[in-house]
């Protein structure tokens, strides 16, 4: 009797400890799903309250004359209070675009650069943060800076099934005067180009680096 006395006694601390492990994983786990529904909910919210107003600035866009000042002031709010929400990325992308189609190239490219910024790392919107990035580089090409031009889309190279970013590489390379690995790039779009055009339009770059 008295070892069955000692043996409780000495299992006793260890299920106090054990009862309080649970009580304080099932608290764990309480204000983890409390956090989740409450995020969602704020997210949800968020988003909606974003497209309300993302619909506001997609009208002006469309305006034959432009009101800049309320498309950059409705731009601002999207950017400070719902920058994460895939409206305000989306808005990035078509005032860059519009600043791209009125020649304002500095400012498009400061637009696809925070949109580049908002859709990196793993939970990012690859397909925006692809387009920002092959757009700027366009702009860098254009403004001569060719290291930042190949910085911003080197990085797609590695995994990428699509000639034209192979084709945007090689165009750099061949302002920088590497025309071998210019050559490779040119090739590497050829391969992987389904239509006839732009392989020619290819034939015929890979041909004028040859002279």
């Amino acid at each position: 009797m008295n070892n069955v006395y000692e043996n409780n006694m000495r299992l006793s601390p260890f299920l106090k400890f054990f009862l309080r492990l649970i009580m304080f994983l099932s608290a764990v786990v309480i204000i983890g799903v409390g956090y989740f529904v409450i995020s969602n909910q704020i997210n949800k919210q968020k988003n909606e309250e974003a497209a309300v107003i993302y619909e506001d600035l997609e009208g002006l866009f469309k305006l034959e004359v432009e009101d800049n000042e309320r498309i950059d002031e409705i731009l601002e709010n999207l950017l400070i209070n719902y920058r994460s929400t895939g409206y305000t990325q989306l808005a990035l992308l078509n005032k860059a675009s519009l600043d791209a189609n009125n020649n304002k190239l500095q400012e498009s490219l400061e637009n696809f650069k925070m949109l580049i910024n908002i859709t990196d790392g793993r939970n990012g919107n690859k397909i925006y943060n692809k387009m920002a990035r092959i757009s700027a580089a366009r702009i860098l090409l254009s403004q001569n800076q060719y290291d930042e031009a190949l910085n911003m889309i080197e990085m797609l190279s590695t995994d990428s099934n699509h000639g034209y970013i192979h084709e945007l590489i090689g165009d750099i390379l061949v302002k920088q005067n590497k025309i071998e690995l210019a050559r490779v790039q040119y090739q590497m779009a050829s391969d992987k180009y389904s239509d006839e055009m732009s392989k020619s339009i290819i034939s015929m770059k890979m041909a004028n680096i040859g002279n």
